[in-house]
């Protein structure tokens, strides 16, 4: 494997595990957006694309920290 697609899946697996968290913190505001009379289907994956956008916005040093952590709960 190159150290390109070791990056790449490294990455997806902090992605993976930011947003699990992510929705457990944020569960009950999650549910309330869920179920708001203007929510539809098709916002589902706007919604998810604006989580996961939330990754990229933290540093490496942090991400590596989340791969840590996520090593070890499984």
């Amino acid at each position: 494997m190159s150290h390109r697609e070791s990056q790449a899946s490294g990455g997806d697996k902090f992605t993976t595990f930011y947003l699990q968290q992510l929705t457990q913190e944020l569960s009950n505001d999650v549910d309330k957006v869920r179920v708001a009379e203007d929510f539809k289907t098709d916002s589902v994956p706007f919604l998810v694309h604006a989580l996961r956008q939330g990754s990229s916005q933290l540093s490496s040093n942090t991400k590596a920290v989340g791969d840590e952590h996520s090593s070890s709960a499984t």
